[in-house]
């Protein structure tokens, strides 16, 4: 391989390959395939450096190839005929404008109708159209310029000839080479789409085209060549038409009796094709009504009705495919209906009940493992959704007499009807609920027809029995329905006590299914929150009924748990909604989550203690899961409260620092640090937000544990819960700010300091979200007006200054400017911090000077620009503050010292002075990019 890309690289190896080539030196297909590799290679890198007899040698080689190949008995490998295509198409490229503008006519002289060289030739035609025609491939203006020139050429010269050369392959080789009129019906199918489409809709390609659609090798190139002529962007009156005239052929050929047609990949071509003539009466149906032309119109939309029946008869087959391929018309002409408000509305309860029945799962979808094929029906039902809710936009009240009566059909008769026939009804309820949109999910309000059937069918639904159903699709089915309809249950709530009880046994949260318990757990956590003050007399027994799915799972206990820790995270919000919305005194509501939390922090006790002293390292992970999971249930339990429920008012407060105290002391555990922090951490966030200053006593000693050993990321992750703190409490936090202060901060510059690898990305990036997260924390404190904290800070502000070695990213540079503004204009004026002064001039300024001289200081940059902004403006808030001073210090120490001229001393300093700061901004700019020639 070495020496194969020495060969491509060296100056004239390709010679000795081009004449490998001509002469057919070697019999080895790799060796063939190589030597058009190091061709292809010359062309595509090195074509301008050739002379011209070097480019000539190109030309002769290829041509003398392909005559060696209409002499050979046997055609070479398919894979070195793409290749010598390509290398065709390439030089075809190149020279076709200057050098070779007889390119077709010297190959179509060649090769006649020899089978072997027309293979080759329309293998040719495919290239050229991937390199010049293809949208899918990214060109530059430059290509797209040349591309253009080509197409125009070849409009001009050769086109007609071309499309004949086609016309007499198309005829030669239908019987005897049909693999080679199918590369040609491809051919033209490509071509179509920038060609005069003349030369190709008339009545004898046309003809010749539909002649193949009753060849059974031919047909499905055949459909789809027709679908790209079809395709072809004309004139609305021209296209209807075409189409007219395409479908009478087809239809009188028999093509239309869908029926009778076995062959299902046929079939799928074919609706692809009726797609095709669909969409296209369409869109000139919607020309002609937007230009006024009403005959036109009114035909084209005569045109369309004819189809609906081939329509329905494809849409409604049992092949998804087949029918997938129709859905593109179906929607389009739904949207005609919707358009032209039909009092008639043609075929469109025929489009209802066809969509209804091709959403029925098949017996053979396998639920307990989704493949490939079961992942196409989901897609293909999306589809179809999509139409169903445009017939709900077309025919609301027919949609919903539809489904309610497919609904109740089946429903009656449940217990001997297939699941597929059960699961699609119930969906059908459920599908409606998007299709006919309420307001917040307000479907038993309002309009008394839709909400009169909707509760109908819920009522039928949750009374029926149904739920005890033994399928999965129709229990997840029955509960997805169920919380859709969730305020069924605010009008009718004496069906709370029977829903909930489907919620709680074998059939929900203990199905057999692990796929139904898992989805169960979330809509359960849904539903009660909807429905919690009509829950009060049932909450102590909903408790007792799901206490064993709230108990941690230790690790490795032999027992397959009925839940994941994902689907208890659920279970533990939906205990602590019930607890915390019931009416019960605050005294039964502490009691009640205290008897929820002790288990929890009872066992995390446990837990703890055995992961001190586990060694073996599988172990100790699988114990710090644990100890994490028992954390995150504790703090989901918190979500529950809110403004007019707060933990306060709960009487929970001590519950939750009973936690605290308890999940604390995992900060300092030496195994499994990082997601033992990162548990804690999350729970301390939601505690500040809960227990407010009950929580400030906890903070300092966390606070010391998780500075302890720090990676970046430990730090990344703790500067949020500081800041939140921070834009908490503000003056309440201000001494252990004041005490945290400078170990996080060196904490962090130690972090940053550390030598790293070049090539590290991981690091590099870690590093730099880790600074982004200092400036912000420092802007935190500076917008919350806790300026006492920065007083005694002075090697904060050289930090801020300073900041890790080498120039950091645009995106933190702006915030550590936007802070210097901020500070500056706090502490910068002639009554502000002491020694403040001298560390404008030795530190602040110097930086806006000397940040944007620096190699990786981008100009060009949008990012970078923003950053020279905020430097600009930093430069202005230091001459607010300091005012002649500044001035003065520029003019006489600072600007000499880096060599400006008294000039452009002077300029500066006058900018500096008026008022508008966008003069600054631009003038800085043009400063230094004068400054870095």
């Amino acid at each position: 391989m070495v020496y194969f890309e020495q060969l491509k690289e060296s100056q004239d190896a390709w010679e000795v390959c081009a004449e490998a080539l001509a002469k057919g030196i070697y019999s080895d297909d790799h060796v063939k395939f190589f030597c058009f590799q190091v061709l292809e290679h010359q062309i595509k890198y090195r074509h301008g450096g050739l002379s011209p007899a070097q480019q000539q040698l190109i030309r002769e080689t290829l041509m003398k190839w392909l005559q060696g190949q209409l002499m050979n008995s046997q055609p070479e490998k398919p894979f070195i005929r793409n290749k010598a295509a390509q290398v065709f198409a390439l030089t075809f490229v190149m020279e076709y404008l200057t050098h070779w503008p007889k390119f077709f006519f010297d190959l179509l002289s060649l090769v006649g109708l020899n089978p072997h060289g027309v293979d080759v030739y329309l293998r040719t035609l495919m290239a050229i159209d991937a390199e010049v025609v293809d949208r899918d491939i990214l060109h530059s203006p430059e290509e797209v310029r040349r591309n253009t020139l080509i197409k125009d050429g070849m409009r001009e010269q050769v086109i007609p000839s071309l499309v004949e050369s086609w016309y007499q392959i198309l005829g030669a080789y239908q019987q005897s080479h049909p693999e080679i009129t199918c590369q040609c019906l491809e051919v033209v199918g490509a071509y179509v789409s920038w060609i005069d489409l003349n030369l190709i809709a008339n009545d004898r390609f046309v003809n010749l085209l539909l002649s193949q659609m009753s060849v059974e090798d031919l047909r499905e190139e055949a459909c789809d060549c027709l679908f790209e002529i079809v395709n072809k962007g004309m004139d609305p009156t021209d296209k209807t038409k075409l189409v007219e005239s395409l479908c009478q052929v087809l239809q009188s050929a028999g093509f239309f009796n869908v029926d009778q047609e076995e062959d299902v990949d046929f079939l799928a071509k074919f609706s692809r094709l009726v797609n095709g003539m669909g969409q296209s009466l369409v869109l000139s149906w919607t020309k002609l009504a937007k230009g006024g032309d009403v005959k036109a119109a009114a035909e084209a939309l005569r045109a369309l009705e004819t189809k609906v029946p081939l329509l329905l008869q494809l849409l409604v087959h049992d092949d998804d495919d087949i029918s997938a391929n129709i859905v593109g018309f179906c929607y389009d002409y739904l949207n005609v209906l919707k358009q032209v408000r039909y009092t008639l509305l043609v075929g469109n309860m025929d489009i209802m009940l066809a969509v209804m029945k091709k959403l029925t799962y098949d017996e053979e979808y396998n639920f307990d493992n989704e493949g490939e094929d079961e992942a196409m029906f989901v897609e293909y039902r999306k589809q179809l959704k999509m139409l169903l809710d445009r017939l709900a936009q077309v025919s609301p009240d027919l949609l919903l007499e539809a489904v309610g009566r497919v609904f109740n059909n089946t429903i009656q008769r449940w217990q001997t009807a297939s699941f597929m026939e059960v699961e699609v009804a119930i969906r059908l309820l459920y599908m409606l609920g998007e299709a006919l949109p309420a307001s917040h999910g307000a479907h038993f309000s309002g309009d008394t027809a839709k909400t009169s059937a909707l509760q109908d069918m819920m009522r039928t639904l949750v009374s029926s029995g149904l739920s005890g159903y033994q399928h999965t699709s129709v229990s997840l089915e029955f509960f997805e329905t169920v919380v859709r309809y969730d305020k069924f249950f605010l009008v009718e709530p004496q069906h709370i006590p029977n829903v909930l009880m489907s919620f709680l046994d074998h059939r929900g949260l203990r199905h057999s299914s692990p796929k139904v318990r898992s989805r169960v757990a979330y809509l359960f956590s849904r539903f009660v929150k909807t429905l919690h003050k009509h829950m009060n007399s049932f909450i102590e027994d909903i408790l007792s009924r799901i206490q064993d799915l709230l108990e941690l799972a230790p690790p490795e206990n032999g027992f397959p748990a009925l839940l994941t820790s994902d689907d208890q995270l659920f279970i533990f919000e939906t205990a602590g909604v019930l607890i915390v919305h019931g009416e019960s005194p605050a005294e039964r509501k502490q009691a009640l989550m205290r008897s929820l939390l002790t288990p929890l922090t009872d066992a995390f006790r446990l837990l703890l203690a055995k992961l001190a002293s586990e060694r073996e390292e599988e172990r100790q992970a699988a114990l710090a899961d644990c100890l994490s999971h028992a954390v995150g249930f504790a703090s989901r339990t918190s979500k529950a409260f809110s403004n007019k429920q707060t933990v306060k008012q709960c009487g929970c407060t001590e519950v939750y620092r009973d936690c605290l105290q308890t999940f604390l002391p995992a900060l300092s555990c030496p195994v499994q640090r990082g997601s033992l922090r990162s548990a804690v951490r999350s729970f301390l966030h939601r505690m500040i937000i809960c227990l407010e200053e009950e929580v400030l006593p906890f903070v300092p000693a966390a606070s010391e544990h998780m500075l302890k050993d720090c990676e970046a990321k430990d730090l990344q992750e703790f500067i949020p819960l500081i800041s939140q703190i921070t834009a908490k409490f503000k003056d309440q936090v201000s001494p252990f700010l004041q005490q945290v202060f400078m170990p996080l901060v060196l904490a962090i510059f130690e972090v940053l300091c550390r030598p790293a690898e070049d090539n590290d990305q991981a690091a590099a990036l870690e590093k730099q979200m880790l600074r982004r997260s200092y400036f912000t924390f420092i802007q935190t404190i500076t917008s919350s007006g806790m300026n006492e904290v920065l007083a005694n800070q002075g090697e904060l502000l050289l930090s801020v200054s300073c900041g890790s070695p080498g120039f950091c990213y645009p995106g933190v540079e702006n915030i550590k400017w936007v802070w210097f503004s901020r500070v500056l204009s706090v502490c910068g004026g002639k009554d502000g911090m002491a020694g403040f002064p001298d560390f404008i001039y030795k530190h602040i300024v110097p930086a806006c000077f000397l940040a944007p001289l620096k190699p990786s200081f981008d100009l060009t940059d949008a990012q970078t620009v923003l950053t020279l902004s905020e430097c600009a403006l930093t430069l202005k808030m230091i001459h607010l503050r300091r005012g002649p001073e500044f001035i003065q210090y520029l003019q006489q120490e600072y600007l000499p010292s880096l060599q400006v001229s008294p000039e452009i001393t002077q300029e500066v300093c006058q900018v500096l002075q008026q008022p508008d700061a966008k003069v600054l901004k631009n003038y800085m700019k043009a400063f230094f990019q004068r400054a870095k020639l």
